[in-house]
C-alpha cells in the first residue's frame, strides 16, 4: 500500500540522487508546519528550531528505511514526534502526552508511561523477529480496514459517526465521556462501536491476508494505527479551505471538530502554519503594491 503521490516520489528520486535543489523545495514545504508542530510541545523557541533540524537529518541518514506506508508528512511528523519523546526523556519528564491535550483519560493507564509495556528480556530473536512480523502484517490490514470504514463515512457524509469513532480510538475515551461530548445516549455510542468494530472485523476478514487471529489487544491496535497513519485527518487544502472559509456546512463542522474538540497536533500545526504563510503572502503582496505604485517616483 503506497500513499504517496507520483510527485512526492520523483521528488524523493531527485533527493536520493543528490539534487540540493529537490532537498531544499521538501524542506520549504515541511518546515513551517513541523516548527508549529515542536511550539506546540517546547517551551523553548531555540529547542523547537533544533528538533526540526534533527528530524531533516534524521529524515535523510534514514532514507532508505522510508519504506512509503504513509505520507511524506506523516513519516516526517513521527520522526519530530520521537525527537520531541527524547527530549523530554532526557529530561526525565514523567508525564509526555503529544496527541490530544483537549481531552485525557486513564482508560488505558497513563499514555506518560512510554516504558510500561515493554516485554520481559527474557526470549529469542527469532521470537522478536516474528513478532515484529506479525505486527507489521497486523497494522497493514488495519489500516486497509480502517481507512475503507473512514471513507465509507466519508462519501456517506456520515461525518458525526466519524466524529464518534476519532473519540474512540484517536482519543481512549469512555462512551460515557463521548456521550457527554456529542449529546448522546451512551447506549447509543455503544452501538456505533460495537458497529465499526464489526466492520473493521469484515474488513480485516475480506483482505484474506495471512496473519494470526487478532487479540484481545485489537482496540489498541486500532488506537496504534489510527495515530500512525493519521486516517481520518484532513488535507492540508482542506483545512487551507476552512481557513479561507469556502468549505460547505457538514465538512466545516467536521474539520472545526477535528481541530478544536479533537485537538488533533498534527492538523493544529497545519492551520497555524497556514496562518502563518497566508500573513506573509499578504505582507509581500502589500510590498509589491508600494514598490510598483512608487517606482516611478524614485529618479
Amino acid at each position: 500500500m503506497n500513499n504517496i503521490s507520483q510527485a512526492q516520489e520523483y521528488l524523493l528520486g531527485q533527493i536520493r540522487r543528490g539534487d540540493n535543489e529537490a532537498w531544499a523545495r521538501l524542506v520549504d514545504r515541511y518546515e513551517g508546519r513541523l516548527l508549529q508542530f515542536a511550539r506546540a510541545k517546547l517551551p523553548q523557541p531555540a529547542d523547537c528550531e533544533d528538533i526540526v533540524q534533527e528530524t531533516f537529518v534524521s529524515f535523510l541518514r534514514n532514507l532508505d528505511n522510508y519504506r512509503q506506508k504513509c505520507s511524506l508528512e506523516t513519516y516526517l511528523f513521527i520522526i519530530i514526534r520521537r525527537k520531541i519523546i527524547d527530549a523530554y526523556r532526557r529530561k526525565q519528564s514523567k508525564n509526555i502526552r503529544l496527541i490530544q491535550d483537549v481531552y485525557r483519560t486513564t482508560r488505558y493507564g497513563d499514555p506518560g508511561n512510554i516504558f510500561e509495556n515493554l516485554p520481559a528480556p527474557d526470549h529469542t530473536g527469532s521470537w522478536y523477529a516474528r513478532r515484529d512480523e506479525q505486527h507489521h502484517l497486523q497494522q497493514e490490514a488495519l489500516s486497509q480496514a480502517l481507512l475503507e470504514l473512514v471513507n465509507d463515512f466519508k462519501k456517506s457524509l456520515n461525518l458525526r459517526d466519524l466524529e464518534i469513532v476519532e473519540l474512540i480510538f484517536y482519543c481512549h475515551l469512555s462512551n460515557h465521556d463521548i456521550a457527554q461530548i456529542m449529546n448522546l445516549k451512551e447506549k447509543n455510542i455503544a452501538l456505533i462501536k460495537h458497529r465499526c468494530l464489526k466492520k473493521v472485523r469484515k474488513n480485516v476478514a475480506k483482505l484474506k491476508m495471512s496473519i494470526e487471529p487478532l487479540s484481545d489487544n485489537f482496540e489498541n491496535l486500532l488506537s496504534e494505527v489510527w495515530e500512525q497513519q493519521r486516517l481520518s485527518c484532513p488535507k492540508r487544502s482542506t483545512i487551507g479551505a476552512y481557513l479561507l472559509e469556502t468549505l460547505d456546512k457538514d465538512w466545516r463542522s467536521y474539520v472545526e471538530f477535528h481541530l478544536k474538540k479533537l485537538g488533533c497536533h498534527y492538523c493544529l500545526a497545519n492551520l497555524e502554519d497556514l496562518k502563518r504563510q497566508t500573513a506573509e503572502n499578504k505582507a509581500s503582496y502589500l510590498h509589491a503594491r508600494i514598490m510598483e505604485s512608487t517606482i516611478g517616483f524614485l529618479h
